[in-house]
C-alpha cells in the first residue's frame, strides 16, 4: 500500500454522526470501529467511535475518532495530518523529520490494534499522526 495522507477530525461525541453526514456528502464506504471493540467494553465510551474511515469513490480519504475522556476537543483547532502506509522506513523517516524540533505526543510504537502508531506536533504547531501498518496473518 502506498503511503497516504489525508485530515483526521477529532470529534466530542459526535463522531458517528459526523462521519455518516460526510458518508452522504462524498458517498464511498465509511468503516468505524468503537472503543468497546478494542478492550474497552464496560467503559462509558465503549460505543463511541475510536477510529472512523470514509473512502469516497474519487479518491478521497476522511478519517475521525471520538476523543476520550481526559483529551479536551476545541472546534477550529481539531483537525489532525495524518500519515498511513506499510512502508516503515519512509513514515518513520517522515516520523524523524516531523517530529525533529517539535514535541512528541505520543511515541511511535506498537499498539493494541498491531500497528506502530505516533503523534507529535511539529516546530510550526501542526499535530500529525503516523500509522504503519503491520502485515497481517
Amino acid at each position: 500500500m502506498a503511503s497516504r495522507l489525508n485530515p483526521y477530525i477529532s470529534f466530542a461525541g459526535t463522531a458517528r454522526q459526523a462521519m455518516e453526514f460526510y458518508k452522504d456528502v462524498f458517498g464511498g464506504e465509511l468503516n468505524m470501529n468503537t472503543f468497546g471493540e478494542y478492550g474497552q467494553q464496560d467503559a462509558p465510551e465503549a460505543n463511541q467511535i475510536m477510529h472512523a474511515q470514509l473512502e469516497a469513490p474519487n479518491g478521497f480519504a476522511l478519517m475521525g475518532a471520538d476523543t476520550p475522556p481526559g483529551m479536551e476537543v476545541n472546534r477550529g483547532d481539531n483537525i489532525t495530518v495524518s500519515l498511513s502506509g506499510d512502508d516503515t522506513a519512509e513514515l518513520r523517516g517522515y516520523w524523524e523529520k516531523l517530529s525533529a524540533g517539535g514535541k512528541v505526543t505520543m511515541p511511535l510504537e506498537k499498539q493494541m490494534w498491531g500497528d506502530e502508531f505516533g503523534m507529535c506536533v511539529d516546530q510550526f504547531g501542526v499535530p500529525w499522526m503516523v500509522n504503519i501498518s503491520q502485515p497481517q496473518g
